[in-house]
């Protein structure tokens, strides 16, 4: 019998896809060549594939069967991959990541700059989604590992503490309280706030800051991307709490300032997760062990320097 993965691949395609033509489509082929290729299977094997019911494309006995048999041929591929990348010693293959919005612009980028250095045969991806869509696709196996600042649900997922995130109250240069020290946070209550949207990590926190304290904010905007909310409170359209690490730029140049509010900075931290069990490969099990010992150097970096006196003794 003359099968080869080739083969395989299409008409598993034409079974996902119930459509030869779909099925071309989505493969990057012609519809004839597709349609040979599934008949010169059908050939080899002896027996018909797919039947047509009116204009459904449906999989004849055979068809389900070598359906199943497919499946176990294309994972036990997919295992020997990982097998092999494992015997690369986690040096090489590919490590798919998703972060939330801020971390995934401003945080996870120089972090995987300094893996690509250490690493630079691994092929790394990163989605920057949602939240939400980065925990989904963390479960869904769609991503090796995850990096974001709210997880409120933990199960099924190992976590670790990733790099601080601390939230700040930012206004424009010209604003009334700007230069002051030591701001009662009741003044707050006089400003409009610019939030991000319903269900971003940097809202959830920044809702519970003020609901602790009795404050309720005068909510002017809210809007969907942290480089969105700089731009409007550089344009005086109100404040905004906001997470430090996405502020160097606008600080340097002076564009946005930080307001020295009483209760702020709001310490809290960025996460790593991956899924708990199953199988981990050794290509992203290198990049968790050095996202953790990357966090342990930054750690290291932000302490104080002995005193004189310390350093002498």
């Amino acid at each position: 019998m003359d099968i080869n993965l080739h083969q395989l691949h299409i008409f598993r395609a034409v079974a996902e896809y119930g459509s030869f033509s779909r099925a071309a489509s989505a493969l990057y082929l012609s519809q004839p060549g597709v349609s040979l290729q599934v008949k010169s299977l059908e050939k080899s094997i002896g027996l018909p594939l797919f039947e047509k019911v009116g204009r459904t494309l449906h999989l004849t006995e055979a068809g389900h069967e070598l359906l199943t048999y497919s499946e176990r041929i294309f994972g036990l591929l997919e295992e020997t991959r990982l097998v092999m990348e494992e015997l690369g010693g986690g040096r090489r293959g590919t490590v798919k990541v998703a972060a939330s919005t801020t971390a995934g612009i401003y945080v996870v980028p120089p972090a995987l700059g300094a893996f690509h250095h250490e690493y630079p045969e691994v092929k790394l991806t990163l989605d920057v989604l949602n939240r939400f869509s980065v925990q989904k696709k963390l479960l869904d196996n769609e991503v090796d590992l995850a990096v974001m600042g709210l997880i409120e649900d933990t199960q099924d997922m190992e976590v670790a503490e990733f790099v601080p995130n601390e939230l700040v109250v930012i206004a424009a240069p010209e604003h009334r309280l700007a230069g002051e020290t030591k701001i009662p946070i009741e003044e707050l209550s006089r400003e409009i706030f610019l939030l991000r949207e319903a269900g971003s990590g940097t809202r959830v926190d920044t809702q519970g800051f003020f609901e602790q304290r009795g404050i309720t904010p005068r909510v002017g905007m809210e809007l969907r991307s942290s480089g969105a909310i700089k731009q409007a409170v550089a344009a005086e359209l109100g404040i905004a709490v906001m997470p430090l690490a996405a502020l160097e730029l606008e600080l340097v140049t002076g564009r946005l300032t930080v307001l020295e509010v009483v209760g702020f900075p709001v310490h809290r931290h960025w996460y790593l997760a991956r899924r708990a069990g199953g199988h981990i490969s050794a290509t992203a099990s290198s990049l968790w062990n050095f996202l953790i010992t990357y966090r342990d150097n930054l750690a290291q970096l932000a302490q104080p320097a002995p005193a004189a006196a310390e350093r002498k003794a």
